[in-house]
């Protein structure tokens, strides 16, 4: 069971709303992969960037790149890499159509990887806004600092939604 089950339902909404291209999606935070698989029925690239190690607020703090790797080798379009999202932002330089941000649930890691990942995509998701305030306080900090509109979607645990206002405009 995943603690992302249920926001599948609305990634369609939320490509259709923001009007985006449907080519790439980075995600940092794969834990076990039931988002990544979600996203792999709606892009064409997927890449999933993970210590693979578990965090503080995960039950699971064991290493399990292999075993997450063997369970999503069916999906093709997903590229598992095994890094942490600070030694990745610093030498990728790529847009995104999408950026769906699920690390650590502190303010600091959260705003740093998703302060990049929204200013290197056209529209950026960030769950559990509705359980750790840590991550909603560093969505607002983004929404401002990047001039973004920030949506909160409150169901399943919270996904915040930061999409570019002229990505919205020329969509409309």
């Amino acid at each position: 069971m995943s603690a992302w089950k249920g926001l599948e339902m609305i990634i369609a909404d939320i490509i259709n709303r923001f009007g985006l291209r449907r080519e790439s999606c980075i995600e940092f935070g794969v834990e076990f992969g039931y988002s990544a698989v979600v996203f792999s029925n709606f892009f064409e690239r997927v890449t999933g960037i993970d210590t693979f190690e578990g965090d503080i607020h995960t039950a699971n703090k064991q290493e399990h790149f292999q075993q997450t790797q063997e369970r999503l080798r069916p999906y093709g379009n997903i590229h598992l890499v095994k890094s942490d999202y600070r030694d990745w932002i610093v030498r990728d330089n790529q847009r995104y159509n999408l950026a769906h941000v699920d690390i650590v649930h502190n303010y600091k890691e959260t705003f740093e990887c998703g302060l990049w990942a929204a200013r290197h995509s056209d529209c950026t998701i960030f769950h559990d806004t509705e359980s750790f305030p840590e991550v909603r306080k560093a969505v607002k900090d983004i929404a401002r600092a990047t001039g973004q509109q920030l949506y909160n979607y409150p169901h399943h645990y919270g996904l915040g939604i930061l999409a570019d206002t002229k990505s919205i405009e020329r969509h409309k």
